[in-house]
């Protein structure tokens, strides 16, 4: 990307987007070896909508905290510290008391999270607090992790295409059986969602499994989205042949953002997800103006 990060600071209530948590582990965009790095949710933005791509990635506009997106991050911590506790100790009880402490390490960690639970912040603490709870104790009724053995727990993975884009990102969890059979997990604390949105939420799992299988060398035996919000699990068994057409959509998806990069034409895609858009005022389909593109980095 030529255009340099945004340098505002968050208001109080907000989260900047930032840079990806992934540049800490990442092998670094020089703009010739590596011409440009993707993740999942960075590529759904585009997919999605190439103005929201803009917003988070190239403005990175701050956006307001998200209680539902909190909650899965407090809930993700618990279910990955969950499993450093000896098999017979991984119940419903204990994970439920895990979760205050896993709260606090993480406003430690990102101190405007704490926001979210401020007085005036419009948001119900007593019923934020239990509806951590009611995600945490349903994911025992889908998974028993007493059974369980994960081998890797948040994950990062990436891989350098022969295109030179960099594929990386953070897998919940890997299991590995004694065949050497390799199962990718995902938690989602949402609900989930109708037959029409299910290639959206897959493209995610397809291309966790295919950077694996490129690493590995082992096409994963199955990609599991656990759905906290419903009790549901969402289940796929991947080939080959889907990894290979995952490669190509994640190459058109790159080379449809650098084209807009370069003509600077970031469009907006008007859907039924606009209403969950931060960004909603600034969007030229609902009638506002976006902010001007930031000055391109000095070389």
């Amino acid at each position: 990307m030529s255009a340099a990060p945004s340098l505002e600071t968050p208001a109080p209530g907000t989260l900047a987007a930032g840079a990806s948590p992934a540049e800490r582990h990442s092998t670094p965009v020089d703009g010739v070896d590596v011409v440009g790095a993707l993740s999942p949710s960075r590529a759904g933005d585009f997919m999605t909508c190439p103005l929201l791509y803009r917003f988070r990635t190239i403005d990175k506009l701050p956006e307001p905290l998200s209680p539902d997106a909190v909650r899965g991050t407090v809930v993700h911590k618990v279910l990955e510290d969950l499993f450093d506790l000896p098999a017979l100790e991984r119940t419903a009880v204990r994970a439920e008391q895990m979760l205050e402490p896993a709260w606090r390490r993480l406003v430690e960690a990102e101190p405007g999270l704490g926001a979210l639970l401020e007085e005036g912040s419009g948001v119900d603490a007593e019923r934020w607090w239990a509806s951590c709870r009611t995600v945490l104790e349903r994911y025992f009724t889908l998974e028993d992790p007493t059974r369980l053995e994960p081998a890797e727990r948040e994950l990062y993975v990436e891989w350098l295409s022969p295109a030179r884009i960099l594929m990386r990102g953070f897998v919940d969890r890997v299991d590995v059986a004694p065949d050497g059979a390799i199962r990718v997990v995902d938690y989602k604390t949402g609900r989930a969602p109708g037959p029409q949105f299910e290639a959206k939420a897959l493209f995610q799992m397809k291309f966790y499994g295919l950077v694996l299988w490129r690493t590995r060398g082992v096409v994963p035996a199955m990609l599991q989205l656990v759905y906290l919000g419903s009790g549901e699990v969402l289940r796929y068994v991947p080939d080959e042949h889907d990894l290979l057409a995952t490669e190509r959509k994640v190459q058109a998806v790159w080379e449809a953002i650098n084209r807009a990069t370069v003509e600077q034409d970031w469009r907006p895609s008007r859907g039924p997800l606009c209403s969950w858009c931060a960004h909603q005022a600034l969007c030229p389909a609902w009638g506002g103006t976006p902010p001007p593109l930031p000055e391109p980095a000095a070389t």
